[in-house]
């Protein structure tokens, strides 16, 4: 594999180097998620799922191609899951800092916590099996943001 495609793969994969952090990775490529996010709340929802898609078929394939250059299952640094996890926890949420932090949280959560079934999820090979767990723990999120959204609208 050339120089270029690798770096474009490892870019991809690792959040902008975010997963290089040496202090809690999966969070550092959050916070790329939620810059992402900042710069997509005001698209329509047609763009924002189609930009969400995007990054989920573009990270699934840097997330498999890095864990062949990086010689493990879902590296630490891979952390393109959490960026695409958080843009789905976001979709259709109302654009605000507390929402945005309530989804930071709680996706953080869902992701660390795993609860069933993504745990399994994960175990998916590939780099399918590395955003799917993500995606879920966002699809957990975006349920309890929405739940929010109607109680604090009565």
């Amino acid at each position: 594999m050339n120089i270029f495609l690798r770096t474009i793969i490892l870019f991809i994969s690792q959040g902008a180097y975010s997963g290089l952090s040496p202090f809690a990775p999966g969070t550092a490529g959050t916070v790329v998620g939620v810059i992402l996010y900042w710069c997509m709340k005001d698209f329509s929802p047609g763009w924002y799922a189609l930009l969400m898609l995007a990054v989920f078929l573009l990270g699934t394939w840097a997330a498999d191609r890095a864990e062949a250059l990086l010689g493990r299952k879902d590296s630490p640094s891979i952390v393109i899951d959490e960026i695409a996890g958080y843009l789905v926890a976001m979709f259709l949420v109302p654009a605000g800092l507390w929402y945005a932090a309530a989804g930071f949280f709680l996706f953080r959560f869902f992701d660390i916590m795993k609860p069933f079934p993504l745990r399994r999820l994960e175990k998916i090979p590939g780099g399918l099996g590395v955003m799917l767990d993500d995606i879920g723990a966002g699809i957990y999120t975006n349920l309890v943001l929405q739940a929010a959204v109607l109680l604090l609208s009565r």
